[in-house]
């Protein structure tokens, strides 16, 4: 068996599944796959975010800077941007179940082979310079692996789920990278706290091959692989035109579609500011307000909890209190996000009101991602066109990510004081993020809507 026959779409089961028992297997499998699928994907942030967990450990041990770890970040979310873009226009035609077992799989491998890397360097001193290369390098192929993941998932839903019922669903799936946010700064930081930073890598691996081990065993490829009809024939779904159209001249449309690149736009910036709390918010509570490395770990990693009560309920929020709408929900979380930032960012406060600011911060951040990179999307993406959608929006989202993280650090750098550090100007430029991420969706969105 090649690679191409290996990854290609499921071909229909020739045993079909009889009529009278439609229903209850295609819902079943569709649980199955969805939560198998869901429980896997904030896996792959527990292989992703290990690094932001270690970046104080790092810089204590003298290992690398502020700037040099920017660098190493980077390098993932550069690769990660290329791999999202590409790994979206592929996911349209693969099995989705064994793509993104793949990705995962080596993720695992890289996690561990630099918790044993580290684990040599305390015992034989590799040289800083070989280590940084090889940090560099790995991390950045952890970015193309990880690629693989979300796409997948993405594409999982429309072949699953009917238009009318993919809101809510994206919503909880949305959800997830927060679930592996939490997993990483509370459980990962733990453990580095209490035996070094080498066995965050060491735990991430084993969170990452039981991940491996769920899409396996839940994930299904597509309905009529296990015999039963399409999505449309199962939910009486009309056929649109794009559905009828090959699949590649839908994703030409997508590229061609100004509404995609608004979208793309608005959640580079979500996503810039996100990540700059994701990435760099153990450090600056650390730095600039003294907490311990668990303490710092244990508040980014409660917040987690927030973002995805946010996310979850941002499809209900938008669906039944603002009836369909989408301007008002993104305006009004928009609003809260950037408003709860500035108070976690500048406000002297004990460890339990930071907690409260970073929280709202990640509700409100997490609604309105979901909003803008989900709802709006859903409402202008044909489902043939999924993954390519998705790939647009990620390789926007992700340079701005890889950006974020040199400049960061270079920011956190440039302005170490003899008292410490002085975060004030890296706090700017994740406010001025924020700002913009909400204000272009909601003055372009009428637009939007006419393309």
């Amino acid at each position: 068996m090649g690679v191409y026959s290996f990854y290609r779409i499921s071909k229909p089961s020739s045993d079909n599944v009889p009529e009278n028992d439609v229903q209850d297997r295609y819902r079943r499998l569709r649980n199955m796959t969805f939560w198998g699928t869901t429980a896997a994907y904030s896996l792959f942030y527990l292989c992703r975010l290990s690094m932001g967990v270690v970046k104080k450990p790092l810089i204590d041990e003298g290992l690398f800077s502020a700037s040099e770890l920017g660098v190493i970040a980077s390098a993932f979310y550069f690769v990660y941007a290329i791999g999202k873009f590409l790994n979206g226009f592929i996911a349209d035609y693969c099995n989705v179940r064994r793509y993104m077992a793949t990705g995962l799989v080596i993720s695992a491998v890289i996690n561990l082979l630099m918790g044993l890397f580290g684990l040599a360097n305390g015992y034989m001193g590799v040289p800083q310079w070989a280590l940084y290369v090889m940090f560099v390098g790995l991390w950045g192929l952890n970015g193309w692996v990880l690629s693989m993941g979300s796409p997948s998932g993405i594409v999982s839903l429309s072949r699953w789920f009917p238009q009318s019922r993919r809101g809510t669903f994206y919503s909880i799936f949305c959800s997830t990278p927060y679930i592996g946010e939490a997993l990483s700064m509370v459980v990962t930081g733990s453990i580095v706290a209490a035996f070094g930073w080498e066995y965050g890598f060491l735990a991430s691996a084993l969170g990452g091959f039981l991940g491996v081990g769920i899409i396996l065993h839940f994930v299904s490829d597509t309905p009529q692989s296990k015999g039963l009809p399409s999505i449309q024939e199962i939910s009486g779904e009309p056929v649109k035109k794009a559905d009828e159209m090959p699949t590649r001249e839908v994703q030409i449309m997508i590229l061609k579609n100004p509404a995609i690149w608004v979208i793309a736009l608005s959640c580079a910036f979500i996503n810039l500011t996100k990540y700059g709390i994701m990435e760099w918010g153990v450090l600056y509570l650390q730095g600039a307000r003294d907490f311990s490395l668990e303490t710092s770990s244990w508040i980014i990693g409660f917040s987690a909890v927030f973002a995805i009560l946010g996310t979850v309920g941002a499809g209900w929020l938008s669906d039944v209190v603002f009836r369909g709408d989408r301007v008002w929900p993104a305006l009004i979380s928009g609003v809260i996000s950037l408003v709860s930032l500035a108070l976690f960012l500048f406000v002297d406060a004990d460890k339990w009101m930071m907690a409260v600011f970073v929280s709202v911060f990640s509700l409100s951040v997490g609604v309105l991602y979901c909003i803008v990179s989900g709802l709006m999307a859903i409402d202008i993406v044909p489902r043939k066109a999924t993954g390519a959608a998705l790939g647009v929006v990620g390789i926007s989202s992700y340079i701005a990510i890889g950006l974020q993280n040199i400049v960061s650090g270079q920011l956190i750098d440039r302005y170490v004081t003899a008292d410490g550090y002085d975060f004030a100007p890296v706090a700017m430029f994740w406010l001025a993020a924020v700002l913009i991420s909400f204000v272009v969706p909601v003055l372009n969105w009428k637009k939007m809507k006419r393309k």
